[in-house]
């Protein structure tokens, strides 16, 4: 009788990671449809704790609600809460204030954001 070994590859964290934010991207840039003005109220299932109200008109407190969402808000999340605009504008100073797993997904989907990071560090 002849012994079989059922090896199972498993993921890496990151492989894991890497597919999760990925399934929460949007199709384009475009379909980001969040606030340019006023407060974002995020949900408990994208915060859990802490701050969860932002003023999107001012730069701090919007660059902790799009930190707090592509790291944590889902594909309907993403779309909701972030503007496409405001996203491209700030990019260059945002990318380097989130994982960078989560900087790689969005620059490899979306060129453009790549080409405004290059842009402005010319």
């Amino acid at each position: 009788m002849a012994v079989t070994s059922s090896r199972l590859q498993v993921p890496n964290a990151g492989e894991v990671l890497r597919a999760r934010y990925t399934r929460r991207l949007p199709a384009r840039l475009e379909d980001l449809r969040g606030p340019a003005h006023g407060t974002v109220d995020l949900p408990l299932h994208v915060v859990w704790s802490g701050r969860r109200s932002f003023d999107v008109s001012a730069l701090r407190p919007r660059m902790g609600l799009y930190r707090t969402v592509l790291a944590e808000g889902q594909r309907q999340d993403v779309v909701d809460f972030l503007n496409r605009d405001l996203l491209v504008a700030q990019w260059p100073v945002l990318r380097t204030l989130i994982s960078r797993l989560v900087r790689d997904v969005w620059e490899d989907a979306f060129p453009e954001l790549r080409s405004v990071r290059i842009a402005t560090a010319v």
